[in-house]
């Protein structure tokens, strides 16, 4: 099997090597970057299937890092914040990062987290039982992992068209916070619920929905999410 490829982004050396040393254990092939700009070019170059990022960077900061990421790859990320209060950041603003730890941690957990992302479905891993699911304007082809709306294609995210089949498959059906973990990020996640509400928002945006009056995904207040029966009243 090809080694999973991390990138680690800190400008603490130490506790990069460390990261770095406990990654290798592991069996895994780490490449490193210390500032943000850096960072964005070897996410660029070496294509990497998780990425541990700090938010205090030099040049430019995590949460921008993620945004120019997110322009060209579909690589993990776990963001790293010395501040507790920069949680309701990484967890409120539509970032995309999936998944944050608060410094200091165990390298044992970072290594954890990293697993629980690399044992996510990618989007070259198909089904069995794949089809394609019509959702009135909405189109989720599961053999070309491709989604059009209005016959425009959408470019989604792995997770983002996780969570769209997810709720695609099952209209009407009401899946809560940990049901969607268990099914998207897997059975074995560690970390805040609410992603969830950040990814969703995202293919919201995407989809040119509103969580006031949408047309495909409903927030069942106190129970969690479903897709709308197309053609249903309010």
């Amino acid at each position: 099997m090809t080694a999973a490829r991390i990138l680690v982004v800190d400008d603490e050396t130490p506790m990069v090597e460390l990261v770095r040393g406990y990654l290798e254990a592991e069996g895994m092939e780490v490449a490193v970057a210390q500032d943000g700009p850096s960072a964005v070019e070897a996410v660029r170059q070496r294509r990497p299937d998780v990425v541990v990022l700090d938010v205090m960077l030099p040049g430019i900061d995590g949460f921008e890092v993620v945004r120019q990421v997110r322009t060209f790859s579909d690589a993990y990320v776990i963001m790293l914040t010395a501040r507790a209060e920069e949680i309701d950041r990484i967890v409120g603003l539509s970032i995309g990062a999936d998944d944050y730890l608060v410094k200091p941690f165990s390298p044992r957990e970072l290594v954890a987290r990293v697993k629980a992302l690399l044992r996510r479905p990618h989007a070259s891993d198909g089904e069995g039982g794949a089809r394609r699911h019509r959702l009135g304007e909405l189109v989720i082809d599961e053999p070309t992992r491709s989604v059009n709306l209005r016959g425009r294609p959408l470019t989604l995210t792995t997770i983002e068209f996780e969570l769209l089949l997810t709720l695609g498959r099952e209209p009407g059906v009401v899946f809560s916070r940990p049901r969607l973990l268990d099914r998207v990020w897997g059975m074995d996640f560690v970390g805040d619920e609410h992603v969830v509400d950040v990814h969703l928002g995202n293919l919201r945006r995407k989809l040119g929905d509103s969580a006031d009056r949408p047309k495909f995904i409903e927030t069942v207040r106190g129970a969690g999410y479903r897709f709308r029966v197309q053609g249903a009243g309010r």
